[in-house]
């Protein structure tokens, strides 16, 4: 888009979309100063009322607004009232209101032409400062662009740049160059190996590389591999990389098995109980669901760690809405759940290919131990013994998805499944989305794993129709 050489006083004019994506937002510009026009005023206004998330989120920009204007004099107002920000800087809150402002020509009065208008007028009068247009509203920023208006996306919302990508979870070195160098032919380091209550211990003192970090795997080849250990603790000279067990053959996971060290390292996760947050990416067929009902059952059904499974998602759809869905909640998310009873199915099924997930009796069995719930209605609860199983994470913002992991009470763990790639949520991208802001946020945590899953098992038709559509 249309940017300029910035001087050392910028104005920022906040288009509403970015107060209502991001009621924070206002505390995110340092130093500089933050202008609302009135036209965004009155959008918050219409915006305020009803019980939806936008509602809510218009109210609490306008009490923001209102903590801040209300010890202000008429004269602190015209001059900008002071933002404090958490970087320590203070920039000014500015507002813009004009009794005679004309129209840009040609353009029909609308919302986004009379912000345009103000802008171009704010410009005119502040030829000392850098005034530049932000917006989330795609449109909007190609017809300032049009207008020669500098103007820019909303950024701080980005879990990640674009130039970047979601962190994998895993450090792979078999084949990482031409000479196949090894993972300890790679790593300049001295180790020490140690048992502790069953498990074994990797204590590594040297040059450890700057791309690790806590809760990663690290593996010496893709499939069958030889060491595989998940990174516990670290620092700038020292790591500790605890063992795996090994998930491929008998010790399966209610009859799941890995076929390589990312599936592998996914069951090892889901079976941690230090683990507290597992997040899982990847493409449809890698086995994000099928492997973490696996675990939930184990863990639940079998170990008696968790007294009950929450499985809920996203009610987002791909393509028209269906309408109203009579029912209760849990025959109302029936028709989202396609992903549950595709891998309830596939899990219950024997070595002679019957499947017992039909029976009455399994159902029944089931049911008194998993509950389907709608992401609506999670605000305000705490679920205490819980293994909560959120789908289609990606469809989540950032906001709606701390919602839900917020929820977390005792003995609890949730696991959130989603693929960045495939976001049917308007306005979400794949570094502005729930999904990779959990993903960034808890890489350092402790308690935390992430992995992306790339082994895909599925059709001739449904990989051909990935290529070729």
């Amino acid at each position: 888009m249309v940017r300029l050489e910035k001087k050392a006083t910028r104005l920022y004019v906040l288009d509403t979309n970015v107060l209502i994506h991001d009621p924070m937002a206002l505390y995110h510009f340092d130093e500089h100063d933050v202008v609302i026009p009135m036209t965004v005023l009155e959008e918050l206004d219409k915006h305020k009322n009803g019980i939806r998330e936008i509602a809510r989120t218009a109210r609490q920009v306008s009490r923001t607004l209102s903590d801040l204007t209300q010890h202000a004099t008429f004269d602190d107002i015209q001059r900008g009232i002071p933002i404090p920000r958490a970087s320590g800087h203070s920039g000014r809150l500015r507002f813009l209101c004009y009794d005679d402002l004309k129209p840009l020509d040609n353009l029909e009065t609308s919302p986004d032409n009379r912000l345009l208008a103000e802008t171009c007028r704010l410009r005119a009068e502040r030829p000392d400062a850098s005034v530049i247009l932000i917006s989330k509203d795609i449109n909007l920023r190609v017809k300032a662009a049009a207008l020669k208006v500098p103007v820019e996306d909303y950024f701080s919302d980005r879990a990640f740049d674009d130039s970047e990508a979601m962190i994998e979870g895993a450090q792979v070195y078999a084949g990482t160059d031409q000479r196949g160098t090894s993972l300890w032919e790679s790593l300049n380091v001295e180790v020490i190996v140690e048992r502790v209550e069953h498990h074994t211990f990797y204590q590594l003192k040297g040059n450890i590389p700057r791309e690790w970090h806590v809760g990663m795997l690290v593996s010496d080849s893709e499939n069958g591999a030889e060491f595989e250990a998940i990174v516990r603790e670290i620092a700038p000279s020292s790591a500790r990389l605890q063992l795996l067990t090994n998930y491929r053959h008998n010790d399966g996971v209610w009859g799941v098995h890995a076929h390589d060290s990312r599936q592998n390292f996914t069951l090892n996760m889901l079976m941690d109980p230090d683990i507290d947050l597992v997040t899982i990416a990847g493409n449809a067929g890698t086995g994000k669901t099928f492997m973490t009902l696996a675990a939930a059952f184990q863990q639940t059904l079998d170990a008696k760690l968790f007294e009950r499974v929450v499985f809920t998602r996203a009610p987002i759809p791909m393509g028209e809405d269906i309408g109203f869905l009579p029912g209760t909640e849990e025959e109302k998310m029936s028709p989202w759940m396609g992903a549950f009873h595709d891998n309830m199915d596939n899990l219950l099924r024997n070595e002679e290919g019957e499947s017992s997930w039909d029976s009455g009796a399994t159902r029944q069995l089931i049911g008194s131990r998993v509950q389907i719930r709608a992401p609506s209605f999670m605000r305000g609860r705490t679920l205490n013994d819980t293994f909560l199983i959120i789908d289609e994470a990606q469809n989540f913002t950032p906001k709606q998805l701390k919602a839900l992991i917020s929820r977390a009470g005792r003995n609890t763990k949730i696991v959130c499944l989603g693929n960045v790639g495939q976001i049917d949520t308007p306005y979400l991208t794949a570094n502005t989305c729930g999904m990779a802001a959990v993903v960034e946020r808890f890489c350092d945590w402790p308690h935390a794993g992430h992995i992306t899953l790339k082994s895909v098992e599925r059709s001739r038709l449904a990989l051909a129709a990935e290529e070729l559509l």
